[in-house]
């Protein structure tokens, strides 16, 4: 005992080292330096890191652990950009041609709408870019470390110099490091050396004029641990980094405009070009009809200010802005703007089945040994339900227990655990039975692990004995594990002894195989236990089977099989999704039959759907048309792998389909990258998976996509809505100003009176579409196709439509006034101005949905709306009354029957509206 206990010193003295002459000299060069040498001059213990109160004082002498790359954008960048906008470049050409005919008073209308609409925008985006910007903190990685000798996760940015890294594969490495344990660590360095093969990395030195590439003992920020295990003591952090020395020399570039932004802009666009078409026209018509210039220059400007929808950009940033908000209360944080468009055009998703479908609360059930059962029981505890148990049967549980307890990575030490919830379920079962994995590295000291292999699916730990030897501890998927046994445990004469096996006959392993399908029938997680007994190290050994590895020659313990209840949210949410046309597949590692059982528990497929296994895949993808339909039909997809994940992906798209994929290992960024929207798991996920993903969720649940995709949906329909709002009122302006002008009347609105229709009557109701919430009705529709833009033809039907009854409505109370009351031609002017006016407040209640109810409608049941009605109705009642405001819009006086006429003008449009959607005509969304 004593000369196994001083070989493992001697084994963590090779690890660890003790703090030699090396001194502060190590750090200018770590790779080359022993790690001894690093840890002393870091002065830390890497068996227990550094402390608390440690960790907080270098934290304040080297500062946050982050690269000072993007700023947040400059104001003086906002402002500008308010000016950068055809549309404002038409406005200021009718503040120009008013100046050069002496049309002051117009002249500084437009240029102050011009500096109100800057001001207006400036103030707006430099929330909604704050607000987004805010967003990333919600998000903030976290990364593993060891502090006072125990495990912890710490924002990334907290990390200092001298902290111990715990790295496995899928973490992104938070600071330049030194390895000091490595278990088959590989990190895939391509993003800063252009390495496409990942790195091997070992804690051995390497020569001090090694180039990067060529660190191997070193680990770098950025870059990501693509296999295996192993831990590391963190030389530089922030911009001391190497990704911090590249950075540094790079410019920031501003972020690409979202295809919403590039769609608003071509329509605005657009409207420049109708506005001169129009312009041209009427002109034309004008100097036909001998007109004199001065009349056609103000209609000329009138008609460029009642094209252009000024809130247009002000209301499309506010609406995404505060729809990324309401989604990070949902906990979907949203990383890219364009994401939000793509969420409402989501047809398929592709989704894990633990922790998303189900509460990733792992449980362990039951524990299979060869002499019995060993099930849960209700105080938490294990009995054998055979009957009562010996000591040798009982012993024969507590050692398996104390495998699988070892064949972890996982630390119980923190409230809430680190680790894999699989994992930390292990560690809990083993608690209840008096098993501590901490106690049991006194005496099996962890000498190397085996990461989890996705190809191997399985995992291993080495640890040394109190006799001397070794011991490899193995859990992994059942078909893997067994087929790597040769021997069956059968008996223990205590929990630390060896176990008494024999052959593991070819009829007994297909056994423990049913046993396992059986299990995993009733929607339990099954794991094999194994392990292997040394006399040797295992690289001491010379046979010649090291490609093996440590799965050769194991001797089979059992089965441990885990409990994981569906989510309660998880049936309604798929219901939800299949109303609003959207087609669910379950991507899963597990069995085909747990995923059956799953499926079933959720209402995700009925008894007897098709499941099909990974290796079936590309056979019937390279099939025939009835394959590829069985692949494409399917809702249950088990032991796939990321290559065929992307398979999937593609196969989906190619039928014209929007695939959301959610993913949480580093083998799921390729699929996570190639989806329409990647979704990472915000709880579980890698930090590969989530710098891949569009979204991450903070609770890992499904709903929470359901809910997303809703939340994209009416973010769409809301911009959709405002925009036709506010095209076929600016259209309508249009009309009424070229149909008088061509049919030879005097203009029904002056341009200082349309800038304020379009400040105060448009921008404000629009505002308040903008921010609806949506309505039931949103998720019963079919997904939209992603390439329809933000107005189609039919909607360019409705703008026009709507228009059509505001021009009749205000143009024909306008001649009215003109030819039947009698009116002088300012009463008139005031007559169309303030039937125009209330005529677009009230428009708003035109953009509900044909089938929802009259009264109660998501127009209706927004408070915006109602508050915006009451304040724009009030203003124009307001400039009517007041005589200074009268007199600088150009206003009379107007009788009796003058404001019945506005009345009527104004509630005519309304009316014929609410008679179309109650028979289907008028569609927003």
């Amino acid at each position: 005992m004593n000369h196994g206990a001083s070989e493992q010193a001697a084994t963590a003295a090779a690890w660890t080292g003790s703090r030699d002459e090396a001194g502060a000299d190590a750090l200018s060069q770590p790779w080359a330096a022993p790690v001894a040498g690093v840890a002393a001059a870091l002065t830390v213990d890497t068996s227990v890191g550094l402390s608390r109160s440690e960790a907080a004082a270098r934290l304040a002498a080297h500062g946050r652990n982050e690269l000072l790359l993007t700023p947040p954008r400059p104001l003086i960048d906002i402002l500008i950009k308010q000016f950068a906008s055809v549309l404002v470049a038409l406005l200021a050409a009718a503040a120009l041609l008013s100046l050069l005919f002496g049309q002051w008073v117009e002249a500084l209308a437009v240029l102050a709408v011009l500096v109100l609409n800057a001001c207006i925008g400036f103030f707006t985006e430099l929330r909604a870019v704050r607000s987004v910007e805010s967003l990333r903190s919600l998000g903030t990685a976290t990364t593993t470390v060891r502090r006072d000798g125990h495990l912890g996760r710490v924002p990334v940015t907290d990390v200092v110099p001298g902290d111990v890294l715990v790295l496995n594969a899928g973490d992104v490495v938070p600071a330049d490091a030194r390895v000091s344990l490595a278990w088959g660590l590989q990190a895939d360095e391509s993003a800063l050396t252009g390495e496409s093969v990942p790195t091997t990395k070992h804690t051995d030195p390497v020569p001090p004029d090694s180039d990067l590439h060529a660190r191997s003992s070193q680990v770098f920020k950025g870059t990501a641990i693509a296999r295996g295990s192993g831990e590391a003591v963190v030389t530089d952090t922030g911009m001391a980094t190497e990704l911090g020395s590249i950075a540094a020399l790079v410019d920031s570039s501003s972020p690409p405009s979202t295809p919403l932004e590039e769609k608003l802009d071509r329509l605005g666009k657009s409207l420049v070009w109708v506005t001169l078409v129009v312009a041209v026209a009427v002109t034309a018509s004008g100097i036909g009809s001998g007109k004199s210039w001065l009349v056609l220059v103000q209609t000329a400007i009138g008609l460029a200010v009642a094209t252009i929808p000024e809130g247009l950009p002000i209301i499309a940033t506010l609406t995404l802005a505060r729809g990324v908000s309401r989604m990070a209360r949902r906990n979907a944080l949203v990383d890219r703007l364009a994401a939000v468009e793509t969420l409402g055009a989501t047809s398929v998703i592709f989704t894990d089945k633990t922790g998303t479908l189900t509460e990733n609360r792992m449980t362990v059930a039951a524990l299979h040994l060869a002499d019995g059962r060993w099930a849960r029981d209700d105080s938490g505890g294990f009995e054998r339900e055979e009957g009562g148990a010996s000591a040798e049967q009982r012993s024969a549980f507590l050692h398996a227990m104390s495998v699988a307890a070892l064949c972890t990575n996982a630390d119980l030490s923190d409230r809430s655990g680190v680790g894999d919830p699989l994992e930390l379920a292990i560690l809990s079962a083993a608690a209840e039975v008096g098993i501590t994995r901490e106690e049991l590295t006194r005496d099996f000291p962890e000498l190397e692990v085996a990461a989890f292999d996705a190809d191997t699916m399985m995992m291993a730990t080495l640890h040394g004995t109190p006799a001397g030897t070794f011991l490899v501890a193995v859990k992994g998927a059942p078909v893997a594990v067994v087929a790597a046994c040769s021997s069956v445990a059968v008996q223990l004469d205590d929990a630390a002894a060896l176990s008494n096996a024999r052959p593991l006959a070819d009829d007994e392993r297909e056994a423990w195989l049913v046993r396992n399908r059986s299990l995993a029938g009733s929607g339990l997680r099954v794991l094999t236990l194994a392990e292997r007994r040394l006399n040797t190290h295992p690289r001491e050994e010379r046979d010649g089977a090291d490609a093996e590895g440590p799965y050769r020659d194991l001797t089979l313990l059992g089965l441990i099989a885990f409990r994981d209840p569906p989510r309660a949210d998880v049936s309604q949410a798929l219901a939800a999704a299949r109303t609003a046309g959207i087609r669910v597949v379950m991507l899963t590692g597990d069995q085909a039959v747990t995923a059956a059982a799953i499926a079933r528990s959720v209402g995700l497929a009925s008894e007897g759907a098709d499941v099909l296994i990974g290796t079936q895949l590309p056979a019937l993808l390279e099939g025939t048309e009835a394959d590829r339909r069985r692949v494409l039909d399917a809702a249950i997809m088990a032991r796939v792998s990321p290559e065929q994940k992307l398979r999937l992906i593609e196969a989906h798209q190619a039928t014209g389909a929007i695939v959301a994929m959610t993913g949480d290992g580093v083998n799921d960024a390729p699929a996570l990258k190639r989806a329409d929207i990647g979704v990472a798991m915000g709880r579980r996920g890698t930090d590969v998976a989530r710098e891949a993903a569009d979204m991450v969720l903070t609770d890992d649940a499904f709903s929470t996509i359901v809910a997303a995709v809703r939340e994209g949906r009416i973010i769409f329909d809301n911009i959709r809505a405002f925009v036709v709002y506010l095209l076929s009122c600016n259209l309508s302006e249009v009309l009424v100003i070229g149909l008088a002008a061509t049919l030879g009347y005097p203009l029904p609105l002056l341009p200082l009176q349309i800038l304020f229709i379009n400040l105060v009557t448009d921008v404000l109701p629009a505002l308040a579409l903008g921010n609806g919430d949506g309505d039931a009705a949103v998720m019963t529709r079919r997904p939209r196709p992603p390439s329809e833009p933000v107005l189609s033809a039919r909607h360019w039907r409705t703008v026009a439509a709507y228009a059509a009854l505001l021009t009749v409505s205000v143009l024909g109370a306008f001649v009215i006034a003109l030819e039947l009351l009698g009116f002088s031609e300012n009463q008139a002017v005031t007559v169309s101005f303030s039937a125009l006016a209330i005529a677009q407040v009230l428009h708003v209640f035109n953009m509900r949905e044909p089938g929802t109810g009259l009264v109660s409608n998501a127009v209706t049941r927004n408070r915006f709306v109602w508050v915006a009605t009451v304040i724009c109705c009030a203003t124009v009642l307001l400039v009517n009354a007041l005589p200074p405001l009268r007199q600088i819009l150009s206003l009379a006086q107007l009788p009796l029957e003058g404001w019945l006429l506005v009345a009527g003008a104004a509630l005519l449009p309304v009316v014929l509206g609410q008679v179309g959607k109650a028979v289907g005509l008028g569609r927003v969304a």
